[in-house]
């Protein structure tokens, strides 16, 4: 019987064969969502989908595309934005 903590889906079961021949059970975390665009809801490109524990290991560059907003609006509507940014102040 596992931990009592182990007991409920949040923890993904894999089946490991041991240098033995015996086949037991391990346990993980499951891994996150994929990262989407805030306006849009489309995956984001260059954006890892790893655990908050594996994200802090990676440089700030390999966290997230380097542009403005990087990370959490897709190019094309960050394009789109600046647009309508760009023509509400002319």
């Amino acid at each position: 019987m596992p931990r009592p903590m182990l007991r409920n889906r949040s923890w993904r079961r894999i089946s490991v064969r041991t240098p033995s021949g015996r086949v037991v059970v391990h346990y993980e975390k499951r891994r996150p969502g994929v990262a989407k665009c805030s306006v849009c809801g489309r995956p984001l490109n260059g954006v890892p989908s790893l655990r908050p524990s594996e994200m802090s290991k990676l440089a700030k560059t390999e966290k997230r595309p380097e542009r403005m907003y990087g990370g959490v609006v897709c190019p094309s509507c960050l394009a789109r934005g600046l647009r309508e940014a760009a023509r509400a102040q002319v």
